[in-house]
């Protein structure tokens, strides 16, 4: 059994899997306040039950959000001794998506710029890197025409054509994830420089 956690952006969620089978989630949209949340949902969900390994989304999203999840996640591994990976943002998005053939995924990254990133298909890989950009760059730089993501109506704006949906990573959307896609070091994927600067 494998506990799931996804705390990188507004959404805030967790799930139980085994394989590819969903035994419990919890979602909500909470925006801010992810560190209060998270570790009282996760209690919920669990009762009295215990996971054989954690699995975490690792980014890119909110900086805040994801070194909360990632610290949740750490935290309990050592508590419980069990292993804990992770996965991306991006590819839970698109694993939710479905089979679209070449999609683009774009997320709200700040500063008014876009993570973006494309993927194929059958099997679910990515197929350029991930980006940080400004909703013009980005246009420039994708080009599939599905675009799916909480980024996909600024983009689809942007480049003037295209189908956007919208969409969060969800903790439970893990499980449609390839093998090699949710085994990931558990560290952050932040997408972008940070915005705090070394004093000179």
């Amino acid at each position: 059994m494998l506990l799931v956690i996804d705390s990188a952006t507004a959404a805030c969620s967790a799930a139980l899997i085994d394989g590819d089978r969903l035994i419990d989630e919890r979602f909500e949209l909470v925006g801010r306040g992810h560190a209060e949340r998270l570790l009282p949902m996760i209690a919920e969900l669990l009762g009295s039950r215990r996971p054989d390994a954690i699995l975490v989304d690792c980014g890119p999203g909110s900086f805040t959000g994801v070194r909360v999840g990632l610290a949740a996640a750490h935290g309990l591994g050592i508590g419980w001794n069990v292993p804990v990976l992770g996965y991306s943002s991006m590819a839970a998005v698109a694993a939710a998506a479905g089979r679209m053939g070449t999609i683009a995924v774009a997320l709200h990254g700040g500063h008014g710029q876009l993570f973006v990133q494309q993927f194929a298909d059958a099997p679910l890989r990515p197929i350029d890197a991930l980006r940080s950009l400004f909703p013009d760059e980005a246009a420039a730089a994708v080009d599939a025409e599905g675009i799916v993501g909480s980024g996909a109506e600024a983009l689809v704006s942007a480049r003037g054509h295209g189908n956007a949906a919208d969409g969060l990573p969800r903790a439970a959307d893990a499980r449609l994830l390839p093998e090699e896609l949710r085994s990931l070091p558990a560290r952050p994927l932040y997408g972008r420089a940070p915005d705090a600067k070394p004093m000179g």
